[in-house]
């Protein structure tokens, strides 16, 4: 999911991955790689999306799933931020 929520934060904002790589001191391939979830994203990287989106790093590791699926809590975080990626993703779609 965070991989999704990466993506939607950039069109969101109408980037390309090019113009988001060059800002973030990335290449457009390796945000590629991140956004089609075969990259996990360093913490680096996501305090670089923190600090040009003016997001909490807190916000974008809501969407990550890599946590103890085998807690109550963890799973409803999860299932809450996949309903809020469903909203993004309607909201992209108006566009």
């Amino acid at each position: 999911m965070l991989n999704e929520a990466l993506r939607l934060i950039r069109t969101y904002h109408d980037l390309t991955q090019s113009q988001l790589g060059l800002e973030l001191g990335v290449s457009n391939s390796y945000l590629s790689e991140i956004e089609a979830g075969k990259k996990t994203p360093s913490l680096d990287l996501l305090n670089k999306y923190s600090h040009r989106f003016n997001l909490p790093v807190s916000s974008l590791l809501f969407f990550s799933e890599a946590l103890d699926k085998s807690k109550k809590a963890d799973r409803l975080r999860v299932n809450v931020a996949k309903k809020v990626l469903s909203l993004l993703k309607w909201v992209d779609s108006k566009r």
